[in-house]
């Protein structure tokens, strides 16, 4: 097998969340912005699309050289080593971007990026005219940075959080990848129960369900990769049986979800119902302040509304408050908030235990944290 340099993309500040993945599936990683770059064959390539929660794709980083002129970037696109990963006949789409750098045109980049490979290919292969581009597709990117190019090929397709169960959702749903570090971030174990009050599509308690029963999260979905000549059937077979076995389907969950809206508690429904958990996530329509429950040791986990108008961010807070008041009658629970609110610890009328900045989509938010005190046991 072929040892490749790989790159697993990831959201800002999800990136450690990403690197300890790849860790405890044993590779050794380094980390940068955005990206945790490790090193695998064929294998891992399918393995890390099955099995990484949190990162956006996982990529093959072709090479990276200094490129402040347009000499210089078609030169060094060309002298990679394009025809040992593709075929003659691949689907070339390249895409671009460039910061702080000389080459700012990224339509320009881009095209001078295809003529380089095209170059590439044809003296590779021997060919002259035009290449047809009729087989398996390789998504290129050429990114420059600080005047350093760097070319990968996209081994994921559509992103890593298209996991295969959503039928629908709301106006705002949150990434599937975001609602797995969540409930990473928490440490939540399978043994506590768990809770999602403002459910809406039903993500982050599918996510748990799915940590819980250590399913691989891209089990049930797709590749581009899987087209390629190099990653043979047999290897995505071999990775799917593995993650097969690894899953715990008898698990025993606990896991709770509600909503206010009765229409998004009956997508969380058909979503659990696609994912596999119809049976094991209960649903219930009903507001945050009507939670109760005799469990102890519980996890609670959140993302309740932004509020845009100030109508509904006066209603939002009011919410909020009533919401830390009620949990004091559960002091051995956990909660978890995700919000863009400034003023939300003053609102929840504690400061948090830790909290986390971290992004949902563009909006910036922060992660509250209000550990709950252990059960003695």
């Amino acid at each position: 097998m072929t040892t490749f340099n790989l790159v697993a993309t990831a959201a800002m500040g999800l990136e450690g969340i990403v690197a300890d993945e790849l860790k405890a599936l044993g590779y050794t990683t380094t980390t940068e912005n955005g990206k945790v770059y490790f090193e695998g064959n064929e294998r891992d390539i399918a393995r890390t699309n099955l099995w990484l929660r949190v990162a956006d794709r996982v990529k093959i980083v072709v090479g990276s050289f200094p490129a402040r002129t347009f000499d210089q970037l078609f030169e060094g696109v060309k002298a990679l080593p394009w025809s040992k990963i593709m075929p003659v006949d691949a689907e070339m789409p390249v895409s671009g971007k460039a910061v702080k750098s000389t080459l700012y045109s990224v339509p320009d980049c881009q095209a001078i990026t295809k003529k380089a490979i095209v170059n590439h290919m044809k003296e590779a292969y021997g060919r002259l005219g035009f290449l047809e581009e009729t087989g398996p597709k390789f998504k290129i990117e050429v990114s420059i940075l600080n005047d350093v190019a760097t070319l990968t090929i996209d081994t994921s397709g559509a992103g890593l959080h298209k996991r295969g169960y959503r039928t629908e959702q709301g106006e705002a749903p949150l990434k599937e990848t975001l609602a797995a570090a969540l409930v990473y971030i928490s440490k939540w174990k399978p043994n506590r129960p768990f809770v999602d009050p403002f459910c809406g599509s039903g993500t982050i308690a599918l996510e748990a369900a799915m940590i819980g029963q250590n399913i691989a999260p891209g089990y049930n979905r797709e590749f581009i990769s899987e087209d390629w000549p190099f990653m043979k059937e047999e290897i995505w077979e071999e990775v799917r049986n593995e993650a097969d076995e690894a899953a715990n389907y008898d698990q025993p969950l606990t896991i709770f979800a509600s909503d206010i809206d009765h229409k998004m508690v009956e997508i969380a429904k058909a979503n659990a119902i696609e994912a596999g958990f119809g049976e094991i996530i209960e649903f219930k329509q009903m507001q945050v302040l009507d939670f109760t429950t005799y469990y102890e040791n519980g996890v609670m986990i959140g993302n309740p509304p932004y509020g845009e108008r100030m109508g509904e961010i006066e209603e939002l807070e009011q919410m909020i408050n009533k919401m830390g008041t009620m949990m004091k009658a559960h002091p051995t629970w956990s909660v978890y908030m995700l919000s863009s609110m400034e003023n939300f610890e003053e609102c929840y009328g504690r400061r948090a235990t830790k909290k986390r900045k971290l992004f949902n989509g563009f909006i910036r938010t922060d992660y509250y944290q209000y550990w709950g005190r252990k059960v003695k046991k």
